[in-house]
């Protein structure tokens, strides 16, 4: 006998009946569970709580905003190594940007973020949908017959309690993460670059002059080695005296050497190239001075850290990410509801297979509950929610951290001018120095002997060479200054040209002062 089907208003009638009864339902769960019906629309229908951006501890000024060195007026930082006027360095800010592997490996977990972010939103739509096939050759007997399967079904969780709303947005947050961890990594990177090339022209600046001492007290062991054998009123002492100076200035001219190689090595690394010899490179560029650094220093306002340090960004987007989390383990607590339903065809011919005969179908909601959970999804919640707590006091406290990093970036930066003005003058008295006693010690002053010479010789070295380091110090402070500012990541939007120029050929060395029967004097730097 054949079954009465169903008329389609009947069917209507019982959607009605189980929609209603849906709805009646989600309003008792949302009023059992830890979200409020209010707060459930307020929250566009989706359960656990709405994130905001946390507070964070930000001073009003920085402690030397009065000094007029200091300015605090916004600026792009874009480019902040072009104040130090090195055309070499510009070009290696631009090469270190598009060749360095770091950086490189920080733009593939972008492209990683953003897929996770696509299969999230992918999650919103039927999750479960798959078609199935087969044939299948059936024997009793001697009776045989075939069957022909064709069917499709859907499983649509249906997004009640706004989880996979939630996941969506996390990823997004996420992706946000990656994309702020790509702006430090350049910030670092370009600050890297900048440390690397102060290091390797200080050295340079370092050994050149050292050189020239080392010239210098190679005459004056001659010197001294002449009047010894011609026992013009000089001893053995003396001499020894004189030898100990040198190897003692030798010796710190090995060290210097170290540094400067492992600079250059570094710098290559960061250049993203294998380690090679950059000295031809780094004498024929236009200048081969330690960058000169501007007498102030653009930082704008404390504020300005929370929208351009990549870092502080990237923790607010972390906890922004975590606070979904909450959400989503929260919708645990309710049933997930889903629409069911099949559709397939069945038939013992090929070409029976697609009539209306052969048709099965079925369609309707369903739902599954987590019962009797001891705890474990309330405690999953907590879990969540501590995570988050602590994603913000992580927030907070970089921006603590910035702000800390660019009060001491600044301070330094102000005290290393000074400094360096401290450190001209004691070279040039030391100088002057030098020159009495050598007069002295050549007119045959009494209490005036060689070992006296030798002490105020072995300061000037010593001062000449802290002069030398505070000249790098300065610039090396404007670096950190600029890099606690965040400075730099912002060449991505707006990538600053080649610079192509004709590198000039190496200056011709200067020559050393001959040996003669007065002491020689080492030349003032420049």
């Amino acid at each position: 006998m054949p079954s009465r089907r169903t008329p389609p208003r009947e069917e209507a009638q019982a959607f009605t009946a189980v929609l209603r009864w849906l709805c009646w339902g989600l309003l008792l769960l949302t009023a059992a569970g830890c979200t409020s019906p209010v707060q459930y629309v307020r929250n566009r229908f989706k359960v656990g709580p709405n994130y905001a951006t946390p507070r964070a501890p930000v001073a009003a000024d920085w402690i030397d905003a009065t000094d007029k060195r200091v300015r605090t007026d916004t600026d792009d930082l874009a480019g902040w190594w072009t104040v130090l006027n090195d055309p070499l360095l510009d070009q290696l800010m631009v090469d270190a940007y598009r060749q360095n592997l770091t950086l490189r490996e920080a733009g593939f977990r972008i492209l990683g973020a953003r897929a996770q972010a696509g299969i999230a939103v992918g999650s919103i739509f039927p999750q479960q949908q798959g078609a199935s096939g087969g044939y299948q050759r059936f024997g009793v007997g001697e009776n045989f017959f075939s069957q022909f399967n064709f069917g499709f079904n859907l499983g649509w969780e249906l997004d009640f309690w706004g989880r996979y709303r939630r996941a969506i947005i996390a990823a997004e947050a996420n992706l946000d993460a990656s994309v702020f961890d790509y702006d430090d990594v350049l910030v670092t990177l370009l600050s890297d670059v900048g440390t690397a090339y102060v290091n390797i022209r200080t050295s340079e600046e370092r050994i050149r002059l050292l050189e020239n001492i080392i010239g210098v007290q190679r005459d004056v062991l001659a010197f001294i080695s002449e009047r010894l054998a011609a026992g013009r009123g000089v001893t053995e002492l003396d001499r020894a005296q004189a030898r100990s100076n040198l190897k003692q200035s030798e010796a710190s001219l090995n060290q210097l050497r170290i540094a400067l190689r492992t600079s250059q090595n570094q710098l290559c690394i960061l250049l993203g190239m294998p380690v090679t010899d950059l000295g031809p490179m780094l004498q024929g560029a236009p200048s081969t001075k330690i960058p000169l650094a501007p007498d102030f220093v653009v930082v704008g306002i404390p504020a300005d850290l929370l929208r351009r340090r990549p870092d502080v960004r990237r923790a607010e987007r972390i906890a922004a990410s975590q606070a979904e989390q909450i959400g989503i383990a929260e919708a645990n607590l309710y049933p997930a509801i889903s629409i069911n339903g099949t559709l397939g065809w069945s038939a013992q011919q090929f070409s029976d297979l697609f009539s209306p005969q052969a048709l099965n179908s079925s369609v309707g909601p369903s739902f599954q509950w987590n019962l009797l959970n001891y705890g474990r999804l309330t405690n999953n919640i907590r879990l969540q929610d501590a995570v988050f707590q602590q994603a913000v006091v992580n927030y907070q406290s970089t921006v603590l951290q910035a702000g800390l990093e660019v009060e001491n970036g600044i301070v330094t930066f102000l005290q290393s001018q000074e400094r360096l003005k401290n450190l001209d003058e004691s070279v040039a008295e030391a100088y002057r120095a030098l020159e009495v006693v050598i007069a002295q010690y050549e007119a045959g002053a009494a209490g005036v002997d060689f070992n006296r010479y030798a002490t105020i010789q072995q300061t000037l070295v010593t001062q000449q060479d802290l002069w030398v380091q505070s000249r790098g110090d300065v610039a090396q402070s404007l670096i950190d200054v600029y890099r606690a500012l965040g400075g730099g990541w912002q060449i991505r939007r707006y990538p600053p040209p080649d610079k192509q120029g004709i590198l000039s050929p190496p200056p011709t060395p200067e020559d050393e002062p001959p040996a003669g029967e007065n002491l020689p004097i080492p030349p003032v730097p420049q």
